[in-house]
């Protein structure tokens, strides 16, 4: 089994209270909920939320929800909280954005579709670069691979260094992979690795990736084609009401 676990708080720092904006009618919270559900590889879909006002309007709107504690520097560790509140027969949980409306359920069934066989103990989603530009935003996480498709490395700095060629070609010369943030966990696995202290590389690039890699274990990439759109500010709001609009 499957569950779809959605991390919620209402306490963002850049936009406070952003799960229950409005977006045409709906909270942003209803409409990833509304989009994972569609997907039929999970069995359950449930918000995890710290918040009663967050955890009211999800019951409000039919959807199924768990209280989790307030202290959880991460989602990850979230995600794990509520799967103690779930069914024991749950497997794999896919930790599914809240702050990314439009998510489209292939998405979800891409990711899930690696943990068929059983032995997968994380996973995650990448897609190619194609842009110069985008290769060296640092607000892009890239991907560092083996040759079984799971990270060897994850970095704001573009890995690996192309000697002899001119940067802006560097795309253009080794197949660059940026980090779509949803994951998947295996039942024990999360249970590790919400135990682990925070590591020197995750305090160093501030990806919580790099804890669990530090540690030994292994992160399947998925490669996909879906854009990874997520609502951190205001002003992103803003942007994609305008899109919804025109």
């Amino acid at each position: 089994m499957i569950a779809g676990i959605i991390p919620a708080r209402y306490a963002s720092t850049r936009f406070p209270g952003k799960a229950l904006a409005d977006i045409n009618g709906k909270s942003m919270i209803q409409r990833v909920y509304e989009q994972a559900a569609k997907s039929p590889a999970l069995h359950i879909v449930v918000v995890a939320t710290d918040d009663q006002r967050i955890f009211d309007h999800v019951t409000a709107f039919g959807g199924k929800v768990v209280m989790t504690a307030a202290h959880h520097p991460s989602g990850t560790d979230r995600c794990y909280d509520a799967l103690l509140q779930l069914d024991p027969a749950i497997q794999y949980v896919i930790n599914i954005q809240g702050d990314e409306p439009f998510i489209d359920p292939e998405q979800v069934n891409e990711l899930a579709a690696v943990l068929q066989d059983g032995t997968t103990e994380l996973a995650t989603q990448m897609i190619p670069v194609s842009a110069h530009e985008e290769l060296f935003d640092k607000g892009e996480v890239k991907i560092v691979l083996n040759d079984r498709q799971e990270a060897l490395y994850f970095s704001r700095m573009v890995i690996p260094f192309i000697k002899g060629a001119e940067e802006a070609d560097w795309h253009k010369h080794h197949t660059y992979y940026r980090h779509v943030g949803m994951y998947a966990y295996r039942r024990d696995i999360l249970e590790r690795i919400t135990a682990l202290p925070v590591s020197s590389l995750e305090r160093t690039e501030s990806l919580e990736q790099l804890r669990w890699l530090e540690h030994g274990f292994r992160i399947k990439c998925v490669p996909t084609k879906y854009e990874s759109h997520c609502i951190d500010t205001p002003e992103d709001l803003e942007r994609m009401l305008s899109r919804i609009k025109q």
